[in-house]
């Protein structure tokens, strides 16, 4: 039996496989509206046969989009289009879906990828960023304006009624991202934060910020909610943030009930030195879940179905997330589940797809209204 596809109980979730879909921006939303791309993108990757789909990252407030074309969730417009998208979706898959709630601080106002990312000024519809130390991200963006407490409660008080909207419109569960050198990260990370009050300095106080967001949503959903976080294992810059660090960061977030870890790396500095190689961030998961017991999710160069598999079957990760390899191919476990001798449920529309020679690899998915057309 794979250990792949296993079921796994995450929290009050119930996951027919231990396959995530990794949140990746799109780039395609108006004023932060979800668009028709955002159905046809989440129309696709959930109807993947993977075990649970975390929408991209989505501003809690303007300001903290990474790019003006970045998905939002911050007014009623902003919920209202998303809601529409869910509902569509909702039609056709079971799967479980989760979102990542964000604020980019001081990478936010950039171009879109394909336009070069670089940051916007305020004639191309850039805006005045925001971080916890007056330090830009590259040496030739304007720096960030250093948060205030009350800059600080308003982005704060932005994670909870994103939350709630996101409760509200029927996402299962929330990923709060503190990676990638976004504004959380920015308050880990050293070399971005170099506050001079009770947010800054210390480790302990480095955390304050990211834990009491954390405490915020625990506080402002039902008891059962499946909250979790993305994390930067290590900056992978000398001085940095690192490993150790974060092991002590997971540990005070297990202690608020944090549902999961999805863990990653870099982002916060240009002059990261990331040694990037297939699973290269696994052994960061492995690390954490066994000095924590949390349930972690295991991302980065993770490409292959045995790859996966043993990842699970090991017990490194609890999880595995997939990204660019599941936009390549976004039927990737259907693949797998032929190459590891396991099913995987689907749409019954697709179910003449199963290739001739296989039986049971393909099983409908009695669940969804379109199998009683």
């Amino acid at each position: 039996m794979s250990a792949l596809f296993s079921s796994y109980q995450l929290g009050s979730l119930h996951l027919k496989n231990r396959i995530a879909i990794a949140p990746m921006c799109q780039y395609s939303a108006l004023d932060g509206k979800a668009s028709d791309w955002h159905l046809m993108h989440m129309g696709a990757m959930t109807l993947s046969g993977a075990g649970l789909f975390c929408i991209e990252a989505a501003a809690v407030l303007p300001e903290g989009r990474i790019s003006p074309a970045d998905l939002g969730l911050w007014s009623d417009d902003t919920e209202a289009a998303l809601a529409k998208v869910i509902n569509s979706v909702r039609k056709y898959s079971s799967m479980p879906i989760a979102i990542q709630l964000a604020h980019a601080g001081r990478k936010a106002s950039t171009h879109v990828p394909w336009q070069g990312g670089k940051q916007c000024s305020a004639a191309e519809g850039g805006w005045q960023t925001l971080g916890p130390s007056a330090l830009a991200h590259n040496p030739h963006d304007l720096p960030p304006v250093e948060l205030d407490h009350a800059g600080m409660q308003r982005i704060c008080q932005g994670f909870v009624d994103a939350a709630l909207r996101a409760h509200r419109i029927g996402i299962d569960a929330i990923e709060i991202h503190a990676a990638h050198g976004y504004l959380l990260h920015q308050f880990l990370s050293p070399l971005s934060n170099q506050r001079e009050d009770e947010y800054g300095g210390s480790l302990a106080n480095r955390m304050r910020f990211p834990l009491q967001i954390m405490a915020a949503l625990r506080a402002a959903l039902p008891a059962d909610k499946v909250i979790g976080i993305r994390v930067s294992a290590t900056d992978w810059v000398d001085g940095g943030w690192d490993l150790e660090q974060c092991l002590v960061f997971a540990q005070a977030l297990h202690s608020l009930n944090c549902s999961f870890i999805h863990v990653s790396s870099g982002g916060v500095s240009p002059l990261q030195n990331i040694p990037a190689s297939a699973g290269y961030q696994v052994e960061f998961a492995n690390r954490i879940r066994q000095h924590t017991g949390m349930p972690t999710i295991a991302v980065g160069l993770i490409t292959e179905p045995a790859q996966a598999e043993a990842i699970i079957a090991e017990g490194q990760a609890d999880m595995v997330a997939l990204a660019r390899a599941i936009l390549y191919n976004p039927h990737w476990p259907w693949h797998a589940a032929a190459e590891l001798g396991a099913s995987v449920e689907v749409a019954p529309q697709y179910l003449r797809s199963q290739p001739l020679g296989y039986t049971n690899l393909l099983v409908a998915n009695t669940s969804l209204p379109a199998s009683k057309v």
